[in-house]
């Protein structure tokens, strides 16, 4: 099988989240499964579980990361995050790639939920990629009110190469 390539946007926001080896990461919008190859990749007794509205994107997370599912490091679920019920009770980190959620709509429930799973001194991690300029101050001040109001604090970081804003949020 030929080793998939992991792009460098992807790379900079697993490193500037940094997983600990045991984490409880939950992924939002897990895709084609490159962030969670990295996470899984150092996690020695934590977990990921990552979820995908995407049929396919489900399918192609577990097709790249079947070890880390042997392993028992990696669950793959379909489904929506306002519906979950995460399977860890608590949280280390979040982690979500381009999930516009965050910043288009109303999400103050499924903020409460992140913020009743993730543990004290724990993070969620939004990242965008900002290929139009133009709409990073949206994306920033959407999400940061979403997490803001939801009980977290709020920091943003802005990365011009790859062109990644990251908006996190510490509880």
């Amino acid at each position: 099988m030929v080793a998939q390539q992991i792009p460098a946007r992807i790379r900079w926001a697993v490193d500037f989240m940094d997983p600990q080896p045991a984490d409880h990461v939950l992924e939002i919008g897990c895709g084609a499964g490159a962030a969670a190859e990295l996470i899984c990749s150092r996690l020695e007794t934590g977990k990921l579980f990552a979820i995908d509205r995407s049929e396919s994107g489900v399918d192609r997370t577990k097709r790249r990361n079947a070890d880390a599912i042997k392993a028992g490091r990696l669950t793959v679920r379909q489904i929506d995050l306002a519906t979950l019920r995460v399977p860890v009770k608590r949280l280390t980190k979040v982690f979500a790639f381009n999930v516009n959620l965050f910043w288009v709509r109303e999400c103050a429930d499924e903020v409460a939920l992140l913020h009743e799973r993730v543990v004290p001194g724990g993070a969620v991690h939004l990242f965008f990629e900002t290929k139009i300029p133009e709409d990073v101050p949206k994306i920033v001040k959407g999400a940061s009110a979403a997490l803001s109001q939801g009980g977290f604090r709020v920091s943003v970081v802005d990365n011009k190469q790859p062109p990644v804003v990251g908006i996190i949020g510490r509880r």
